[in-house]
């Protein structure tokens, strides 16, 4: 009798493959995981190819000799060779260049200066009136990038100088400042310094504050003098949060339009930057504005990579008693204690408070800045009529156009927020459910890159992207491209916070059959509850004061941001002066009620 061999077939490569793949999209994690990896990959590297590509195309109305048999829509070197090497190349390319990285430069400067002497101040001295100096710092950075900017105009403008009203200083001290001061590199940088410190004191105030002061007193013990215990020790110890911080500034400086627009101009001089150059390439010459918008990007880019090297070999300090709980201060004596907190009060109601007022009071001016004479007819007029001064217009509280696009505003920053809240946080929970996967990896860095790239560079990409699917002009493109630039806030604080959440919290649950959006909506989100909420509050200021993202996406109708600039050329100072004055008290308003609701604050936990 012969035995039976039952040989069982063995499955198919295929099949191996269809069966993996099954178990792995089966976990929640990793399905979103791959979905939200081809939405983030779409939507942020299709743009960026798409401006790439635009680059080498000819458009209609290009002229040249080197433009050779091509005709409209061939593709060329053209472009490139005419804004890097052709007659005009260094007025229009290399001088807004060398503009920009010195710009950027010295605004990193000023802020790393500013904020982190503020905040060894108020972390490492026995400084008075900490609370309220700390919570009236971050209002620069809060409030739009171009208010500083509109306040600088307003105290130094003169007839003289710039050909424009005269400002404060000139009409009512008779003080004319020099065309440096007005407008040009340092007034930009400046105000850029002043705007971006927030970022240096939140940065270096946070490893202030938790600094162990063992470190400064062991050095005290061995008799080292103050300013080698600082040069060896304090400063190497909050060396990467510099790094940190000139790695946003310089990125965020770089693409700044609003404050070179502002002060880049005097009687018979303007300085301009790859920002400003870029707007006025964008109508005549597009292939040479996304040239500039990739070379940007690609700025940018090199300054992370410089700043990933710097921080990966930097030296590690520890001690062998651990971490001590006390942090030492320096005491500013009775009198200096009082008298630096008083400088920085001064110092942050110029930055922080008076232009609120500045903008307050100018809405109420029959002139620009003439405080002499003032009316109620920008707020209450409702005439249409030329001869009054409106041009047409009517009252601030009677003009629909302000209201409506004011309206548009808040769509745009409540529906982006939600949508870059939820996406950020599902990639953070997905990653740090992943973390060891290089895809994951991939999703992290390509959903983070948005961040570091100029806003004008995103802008430009989503202008040539969006012009392709017709969308150009729509709060849909609006609401994408706010999408994609304010991930990033919500994926690193979801990130952040997931990491630190206990795997075998959301294992219990899944033992009991727990389907997952319960899990999320019962365990995980409660928890992170705060860092979720930053994650959606966060993109939503930001965008409600955002102009160099939007300006090349739509008119000047669909934002409030982009009415300023509307109002300010056609000589309407107040109505530009009423828009800022109400996007201010909105965010802050909005600001304090979510601080006070949720308990989140960009200062928490240095010392505010």
């Amino acid at each position: 009798m012969n035995d039976t061999i039952n040989i069982q077939k063995k499955p198919s490569k295929f099949k191996k493959f269809l069966n993996s793949t099954w178990t792995y999209l089966s976990k929640p994690q990793n399905f979103l995981l791959v979905l939200l990896g081809i939405f983030i990959s779409l939507f942020v590297l299709i743009p960026l190819f798409s401006v790439i590509k635009d680059t080498f195309v000819i458009h209609e109305g290009a002229t040249g000799e080197d433009i050779g048999d091509n005709i409209a829509g061939s593709l060329s070197f053209y472009s490139w060779t005419k804004l890097l090497f052709g007659t005009y190349a260094k007025k229009i390319f290399w001088k807004p260049l060398a503009n920009t990285l010195l710009m950027s430069l010295l605004s990193c400067v000023f802020a790393v200066l500013f904020g982190g002497i503020v905040a060894y101040l108020i972390t490492r001295t026995n400084l008075k009136f900490k609370k309220y100096i700390s919570s009236i710092f971050i209002f620069p950075y809060i409030m739009p990038q171009w208010t500083l900017a509109m306040v600088w105009k307003q105290l130094f403008d003169s007839m003289e100088v710039t050909g424009t009203t005269n400002g404060i200083f000139a009409r009512y001290f008779g003080i004319i400042m020099p065309q440096w001061w007005v407008a040009g590199l340092f007034p930009c940088a400046l105000v850029l310094g002043l705007h971006y410190a927030p970022f240096a004191y939140i940065l270096i105030g946070g490893i202030f504050r938790n600094m162990d002061a063992n470190l400064e007193e062991a050095a005290t013990i061995l008799n080292t003098p103050k300013w080698k215990i600082f040069s060896r020790v304090t400063l190497p110890m909050v060396t990467p949060a510099i790094l940190s911080t000139v790695l946003l500034v310089f990125s965020s400086a770089m693409g700044s339009y609003p404050v070179p627009h502002y002060l880049g101009y005097a009687k018979g001089f303007e300085f301009t930057t790859l920002a400003t150059q870029y707007q006025d390439l964008n109508v005549n010459s597009p292939a040479m504005s996304s040239i500039i918008s990739v070379i940007m990007i690609v700025i940018g880019v090199s300054i992370l990579l410089v700043n990933q090297k710097a921080t990966s070999g930097r030296k590690q300090y520890t001690t062998v008693t651990g971490k001590s709980g006390q942090i030492s201060h320096v005491n500013l004596g009775k009198v200096g204690k009082y008298v630096v907190a008083v400088i920085l009060i001064i110092f942050t109601a110029f930055t922080s408070i008076y232009p609120i007022i500045s903008f307050g009071l100018e809405t109420f001016c029959a002139n620009p800045h003439d405080y002499s004479s003032l009316t109620l007819k920008w707020w209450i007029s409702k005439e249409h009529g030329i001869e009054n001064g409106m041009y047409g217009q009517l009252g601030i509280l009677f003009n629909k156009d302000i209201w409506n696009a004011f309206g548009g505003s808040v769509l745009v920053a409540v529906f982006g927020a939600l949508c870059a809240g939820t996406i950020g946080t599902l990639v953070g929970y997905c990653v740090s459910k992943n973390r060891r996967s290089k895809f994951a990896n991939y999703v992290n860095g390509v959903s983070f890159l948005p961040y570091l790239l100029p806003s004008i560079s995103v802008g430009a990409a989503y202008f040539v992207f969006g012009s392709a699917l017709g969308i150009w002009d729509t709060y849909l493109l609006l609401i994408l491209v706010g999408t994609i630039k304010y991930i990033p806030f919500a994926s690193r604080s979801s990130l952040n916070s997931m990491l630190q959440l206990s795997g075998e919290i959301e294992e219990s649950a899944i033992i009991q059959d727990t389907p997952w959006i319960k899990r999320m909506v019962k365990i995980v989100i409660p928890i992170q509850k705060s860092s979720i909420l930053s994650g959606y509050l966060l993109p939503f200021i930001t965008g409600m004061r955002e102009l160099t993202l939007f300006m090349m996406l739509c008119t000047d109708t669909r934002l409030a941001t982009l009415q300023i600039g509307y109002f300010d050329e056609m000589g309407l100072y107040a109505f530009s002066s009423a828009i800022n004055l109400i996007l201010i008290i909105f965010i802050l308003v909005t600001n304090e009620v979510i601080n006070k609701v949720t308990g989140a604050s960009l200062d928490k936990g240095i010392g505010g």
